[in-house]
């Protein structure tokens, strides 16, 4: 324990991966002095595994930490080389965005980043331990975490403070705050057949003495394990027995600092487009495989850690699919020079000789020579459940873990819990940012007054389930924990219409502007378009058209079903055959509908009808939920609701022709799926209205059918005042809440 020390830093990270280089660079951005702690400064970022960017779920992530300020969309649009639209035939909630990326461009690109961050600092040192302090107190969230919970062992348990870190070169730095985001690395042990090697990524030290100090301050740890697959020299690969696979003719990007230079000029986002080739296993390699079974890792008792449920290993596939014939294998160049591909689906631990038997019985891989050998992973994390949702440790003050310490797997996971740490770790540092803390207390007291996610005490940024993915996430894991590494799927969102790729930067807008992580200008652009998105909304919820000779006409020229019944015109617009120019970027029926209501709106006889009395819905309208965290002072009454409720022609049509392409694409898709946003906003409001009910003190807790012993427990020890609170107990399910809520009205 260290009582008396000079500190050297804001904020330490230690780990130079995607965690930490998003950690260090948004803390760095937020005004906090930072030093970043890694191994090899030359593979800051490095994709460790398969070189691609996003795909579902995970291109949801790269937004959202796009839109907060944090830097992996903008790396990966400058060193794609091949970009795709996954699941585009499906509807917009379920859409990905996909970059193949030269791996060695992006970790260049990364590290030149780090090096010229203002604020931010860094060498190439390995942490060996964390520096504690103990002033024999508990400390301050120590002590409000305990009185709630009323138990008197949790009273006189002291906590302690990280301050700082020792390197393996002798040398300790010392910070208010530290962040450890040490991926594999902990205890690593690499396993390639018999052969086990100890390192946190292959050819790299592991990190033993790190891995025993968080032990050593009480953390409970867990053991996962993951794996990558085998990379082959290009020149070796008979391409021409392969399906070609490219990106789309018009490529999709992750950074809205990309939209912004494509609107200046075209050229500024042209990439490169490379194509992937598929080739499948056959009854052959599936002969090999089993035949070595007795010499797999996974299957001889060498490997102990669990791997990830959705990406297993080729030997667990032909394991565990012994009725399937084949298995897809994608061919993906790691660099736009492709001396060097990496086969997607392939992963494994097989011994070389194995590995090599099996690629030279695949279809265009029978000369193939292997670069890199696949191999499996074993590595330590920390439970997640001892967590807060800030990330900060809750039996060590001022120590936050971030990225695949937290029992996460993949890079875009890494990143993004990497963000929220450096965000929740910058902001608690009240004394340096005390204007930031205060702009972003007062945007959530009256945005979020009904769930109270900013403590006025310690400035904190979490995110509720219907906001992010990331607060999905970030939930999941510090209240359920995880016993496999981790992989985000839009299926663990419950609203996901709401949490749209698309509308990422609108979501988090108000948010990066308190944090002060988007240029003013920037802010004043996309401020401006959720202004319009909401205004637009307004008019085509509140006005209907009949079917009236002249709606006829104009449905009909411009080749829509003509009327039956008065209908709103959030459901013309939402028509599938609206807009049907829409991916060219062509908004032609839009323009052609603004002309048409600024006539209607002058004529005597208008078709135009009031179709619901706007702001009288129980549930908030998706214009209400589109502006209501604006700053106030720039949301703008467009007319009184008097005038509106008396004569809809009192409403201006949307001037549809001066509004970006991203704001008439979100008012299609709001439109389109009006009646099932409509439902997840009822759903949402519902939640937080739940979430408020008080449980009685008395409640007793035991005896209740549908909570499991686990719930019992920890809710009778915890004794929550609301819902909202036994909501944020680890282990606590939403399936549990329901239950309480059902018995607490029984009760009363």
């Amino acid at each position: 324990m260290k009582k008396n020390h000079k500190k050297d830093f804001d904020i330490i990270v230690v780990g130079g991966g995607h965690a930490g280089l998003e950690a260090a660079c948004i803390a760095a951005k937020m005004g906090a002095k930072v030093h970043l702690l890694t191994i090899l400064v030359e593979n800051i970022a490095l994709a460790s595994c398969n070189p691609a960017i996003g795909g579902l779920g995970k291109g949801h992530l790269v937004k959202e930490i796009d839109a907060l300020g944090g830097v992996m969309g903008r790396i990966s649009d400058k060193c794609g080389i091949q970009y795709r639209t996954l699941n585009a035939s499906k509807g917009p909630a379920v859409r990905g965005t996909r970059a193949q990326i030269d791996m060695d461009a992006y970790r260049i690109y990364a590290r030149n980043l780090a090096l010229n961050t203002p604020n931010l600092t860094i060498s190439q040192e390995m942490a060996c331990e964390i520096l504690l302090q103990s002033d024999g107190l508990p400390s301050k969230s120590s002590t409000q975490s305990n009185a709630k919970s009323k138990n008197p062992h949790d009273l006189e348990r002291k906590s302690a403070k990280a301050i700082g870190i020792r390197t393996n070169i002798g040398k300790s730095y010392y910070a208010d705050k530290i962040i450890i985001t040490t991926g594999t690395f902990l205890r690593g042990l690499v396993h390639i057949g018999e052969n086990q090697i100890i390192n946190g990524r292959f050819g790299e030290s592991a990190s033993n003495e790190l891995s025993q100090s968080l032990k050593n301050i009480g953390l409970k740890l867990g053991r996962l394990k993951t794996g990558t697959c085998p990379r082959i020299d290009g020149r070796s690969i008979d391409f021409a027995s392969l399906e070609r696979h490219i990106g789309d003719e018009n490529p999709p990007h992750f950074s809205y600092h990309t939209s912004m230079s494509l609107e200046k000029s075209a050229s500024d986002f042209a990439p490169q487009d490379l194509p992937c080739f598929v080739t499948y296993t056959n009854q052959n390699t599936h002969k090999i495989i089993r035949e070595n079974f007795h010499r797999a890792p996974l299957f001889t008792g060498q490997i102990e850690g669990v791997g990830p449920r959705y990406c297993p290993s080729i030997e667990d596939k032909i394991n565990r699919f012994a009725d399937k014939e084949r298995h897809q294998l994608f061919l993906e160049p790691q660099t736009k020079d492709c001396v060097e591909y990496y086969i997607n689906g392939l992963t494994t631990s097989l011994p070389v000789d194995v590995q090599e038997k099996v690629i030279h019985s695949i279809k265009g891989l029978e000369n193939a020579r292997i670069t890199r050998y696949g191999y499996a992973i074993e590595y330590d994390y920390v439970e997640p459940t001892q967590l807060k949702h800030t990330l900060e440790c809750k039996e060590v003050d001022c120590l936050y873990l971030a990225g695949q310490i937290n029992g996460t797997t993949g890079y875009e996971e890494a990143g993004a819990l990497g963000l929220m740490a450096g965000i929740n770790a910058a902001l608690s540092l009240k004394s340096n940012l005390p204007k930031k803390a205060e702009i972003l207390e007062n945007h959530y007291a009256k945005k979020r007054a009904k769930s109270s996610e900013i403590d006025s005490t310690l400035y904190k940024l979490v995110f509720r389930r219907d906001e992010s993915y990331i607060g999905v996430m970030i939930d999941d894991l510090v209240t359920k924990g995880t016993k496999e590494p981790y992989r985000l799927f839009t299926s663990r969102a419950e609203y996901r219409l709401l949490l749209r790729e698309d509308n990422a930067i609108y979501r988090l807008l108000e948010y990066a502007n308190a944090l002060g992580t988007i240029s003013p200008s920037d802010y004043a652009i996309f401020a401006q378009e959720k202004r319009d998105i909401a205004s637009a909304m307004e008019y085509l919820e509140a006005v209907s058209i009949t079917p009236a000779k002249r709606v006829q006409e104009f449905l009909a020229s411009i080749n829509q079903p003509v009327l039956n019944d008065k209908t709103a015109l959030v459901h013309i617009v939402g028509r599938g055959e609206f807009g049907q120019n829409l991916l060219q970027n062509e908004f032609s029926d839009f323009f052609a509908l603004e002309e048409f209501l600024e006539k209607e709106a002058l004529a005597k006889d208008s078709s135009l009808r009031v179709a619901q009395q706007v702001g009288q819905n129980p549930a908030q309208s998706i214009s209400q939920n589109i502006s209501q965290n604006l700053a106030s002072n720039s949301v703008k009454d467009l007319t009184s609701k008097a005038d509106k409720k008396e004569n809809p022609q009192n409403l201006l049509p949307p001037k549809f022709h001066t509004m970006s392409k991203r704001a008439l694409s979100q008012i299609q898709i709001l439109s389109k799926y009006h009646n099932y946003i409509q439902k997840q906003l009822s759903d949402v409001a519902n939640m937080n209205e739940m979430l408020k009910l008080k449980i009685p003190q008395d409640f007793e807790y035991r005896g209740i059918s549908g909570l499991s012993l686990e719930v019992v427990e920890k809710l009778s020890l915890a004794k929550p005042a609301t819902l909202f609170e036994a909501s944020k107990i680890s282990g606590i399910t939403p399936a549990s809440l329901d239950v309480l809520h059902l018995y607490i009205h029984l009760r009363s």
